[in-house]
């Protein structure tokens, strides 16, 4: 056996070719030619892949957190969050038929599930229970289908296809809510702020792995609405603390005039 099979052999090489052809790691790692352009290239983009797609399982947890805490979701569009929640389904989909490589796409995996449970709360907090869970079975049947082999491929290609329309309108109808508010309630700065990022990095890896025009435009429109709705964020910063803490204060003092009201009643019903 030769040298260079039995370092090809070792554990370190495995890792590096999980992520990396053979010819690359042969560049890299046997010839130490570290300036190989498509081999850069190719390191370059599956780096990103796979930071995004780490990202991606807590990108929404400080949203999620946010709601959660504060038991409420205002200033959040649940319809912009469903028309995201089907755009980030559709590229699942889409992706897993095609058999793109993992590190293409992964993170729309952690993005779904964080998406939908969004959903959840926001309908769970704004008093709409039975609703809530007739979503999550919903969308649970409905991904079980799309992911089972069962799906036409030109109705995964029509969903894929409508990722531009579903991802504009949905941070449309979430850039007017601000607007109207005059604030982004308890929307995350820093969740925008990983999917802005998130999203430009994915116009490179997407050209790079797959080459596909399609999906490659829809990460650059994602993009640019993902921009619109950071700026929002940044825009409205002042007037965003300064209503998340009026609510405060105002369901502090409904509290304590309550607790007032009911001291006063049990001293009348004392007296008398």
């Amino acid at each position: 056996m030769a040298e260079g099979e039995i370092i090809r052999d070792s554990y370190f090489a495995w890792l590096v070719m999980l992520l990396l052809p053979e010819n690359c790691y042969v560049e890299f790692f046997e010839n130490f030619n570290f300036l190989d352009v498509p081999c850069l290239k190719i390191a370059v983009s599956k780096g990103l892949g796979v930071g995004i797609i780490l990202g991606s399982v807590l990108v929404k947890i400080p949203q999620i957190l946010k709601i959660a805490s504060s038991q409420s979701a205002v200033g959040i569009s649940v319809v912009g969050t469903i028309l995201e929640l089907v755009a980030i389904s559709a590229n699942w989909a889409y992706s897993f038929a095609n058999s793109y490589p993992f590190s293409a796409w992964g993170e729309v995996l952690f993005l779904a599930v964080q998406t939908s449970t969004i959903v959840f709360l926001c309908l769970v907090f704004s008093g709409r229970q039975s609703h809530a869970f007739g979503f999550a079975a919903a969308y649970a049947g409905a991904m079980w289908y799309l992911l089972s082999g069962n799906a036409p491929m030109s109705v995964l290609a029509s969903l894929q296809g409508s990722q531009i329309f579903l991802i504009v309108s949905g941070k449309l109808v979430q850039a007017y809510t601000n607007y109207s508010n005059g604030h982004t309630g308890q929307l995350s700065a820093v969740t925008v702020g990983l999917l802005t990022s998130g999203a430009y990095a994915r116009i490179f890896t997407t050209i790079q792995e797959t080459g596909d025009t399609l999906t490659t435009w829809i990460y650059v429109v994602s993009a640019i609405a993902n921009s619109l709705v950071l700026f929002q964020v940044l825009y409205y910063w002042s007037a965003t603390a300064a209503a998340t803490s009026t609510s405060g204060k105002t369901g502090g003092g409904q509290k304590g005039k309550a607790g007032g009201q009911k001291g006063k009643k049990r001293k009348t019903e004392k007296a008398s």
